[in-house]
């Protein structure tokens, strides 16, 4: 018996999907696997029993994913499960600034009691007049699920539409259309949008590369949109910007005290993923992931440990060895082992992280798991079956 644990709502559309021999605690401590959206786990500890933590949703920002990898806790999220949702809201939030609708929407509150509104709109009108997004380029840097299907939808509106990944994956480039320009210098888009989207990852590399330096060499008047990750923009460049006139609107989905409510900002409470629909698929997703690891040891989607996956175990046993990514490790993994036939086993890394699987025929005893675990660098091993 699996016990989970979720740390926020998550839909039942995905808990549904686990089977009668898995049960719901609402202790941590009993739980081999933590479901989790935006829930802060910094200051969480979790227990030796649990296994997993799955983030029903992109961004791990609030998973301390560097710590749960040195305690054996692989960590799952879900990419793309949530991307049409924020594809959907990316294309409001430019209609909203093309159009100025905020501001229009602004104007009929203020004058509602207003009892010739029918007639004065038809003046008041003339200082919300926008651009129709057709035949705009619009730049989009990051090509992963979300952003590709942003191209997409672009072209189909009829917009010019520049991308820009260095990582671009295999999948993204079989996926995007071909009237997106692939730009290798993203001072292309820079240069030539009216309207920019970014999608891509917080990381180090990419904290604030949304700077001023960045910013002063957009066109003027352009509409940029933030629905990934707030920091990815300084945004004191960005209303300095704002205040210039070279920028004219920021759309953002992280309002905080610094933007909220300022002139040419258009700011949306976190909404990109706010779908029932996103919801569901994200949930259905992460309790995928968590079941095959569970059951099978496999990885898919791990933001901390590599992939890894050899099918369903049709050997007498399967192995789990979880290790920092070290010289002569397998070789000390199998020297263990060399009393049994292997009949399955697949190795992978990710960065100083690395995993292992193994199938074997015999009989498993207690002493081979210590031997195992006394390998130096070896972080958790787990019998799966």
């Amino acid at each position: 018996m699996y016990k989970y644990a979720c740390l926020n709502a998550i839909s039942p559309k995905g808990t549904d999907q686990f089977s009668d021999d898995y049960q719901r605690t609402e202790d941590l401590q009993e739980a081999d696997a933590i479901l989790v959206r935006s829930a802060k786990m910094a200051d969480i500890e979790l227990s030796d029993r649990t296994l997993a933590v799955a983030r029903a949703g992109a961004g791990v920002n609030n998973i301390p994913l560097e710590k749960y990898a040195k305690q054996g806790v692989v960590v799952f999220n879900t990419p793309g499960a949530n991307a049409n949702s924020v594809k959907e809201l990316v294309l409001a939030g430019m209609l909203n600034a093309a159009r100025n609708m905020s501001q229009g929407i602004r104007w009929v509150l203020d004058n509602e009691s207003d009892a010739n509104i029918s007639k004065d709109m038809e003046k008041a009108k003339k200082a919300f007049v926008g651009h129709e997004l057709f035949g705009k380029k619009l730049g989009v840097i990051g090509l992963g699920a979300i952003g590709c299907m942003v191209a997409n939808a672009a072209v189909e509106l009829g917009m010019d539409v520049y991308g820009y990944d260095p990582y671009l994956s295999t999948t993204a480039a079989w996926n995007i259309s071909r009237q997106v320009r692939n730009t290798k210098n993203v001072d292309e888009i820079y240069e030539n949008c009216d309207f920019i989207t970014i999608h891509v990852p917080l990381l180090d590399s990419t904290r604030e590369m949304v700077n001023a330096d960045a910013i002063s060499k957009m066109k003027e008047g352009v509409v940029f949109l933030n629905f990934a990750r707030d920091l990815l923009v300084d945004e004191d460049a960005m209303l300095r910007a704002i205040g210039e006139g070279r920028v004219f609107r920021y759309v953002t989905d992280f309002p905080n005290q610094k933007t909220a409510g300022k002139e040419g900002v258009i700011a949306t409470p976190h909404l990109g993923a706010s779908t029932e629909e996103a919801e569901e698929n994200c949930a259905k997703m992460a309790v995928v992931e968590l079941t095959d690891f569970l059951e099978n040891g496999n990885i898919t989607h791990s933001v901390n440990y590599p992939a890894c996956s050899i099918g369903v175990c049709k050997a007498k046993h399967r192995i789990a060895i979880y290790h920092k990514n070290i010289p002569q490790m397998i070789s000390q993994i199998t020297q263990v082992l060399s009393f049994t036939n292997v009949a399955g086993m697949s190795n992978t890394s990710r960065g100083e992280y690395a995993y292992t699987l193994v199938d074997i025929d015999a009989d498993l005893e207690e002493e081979t798991g210590r031997q195992l675990s006394a390998i130096d660098g070896v972080i958790r091993v787990r019998v799966v079956r």
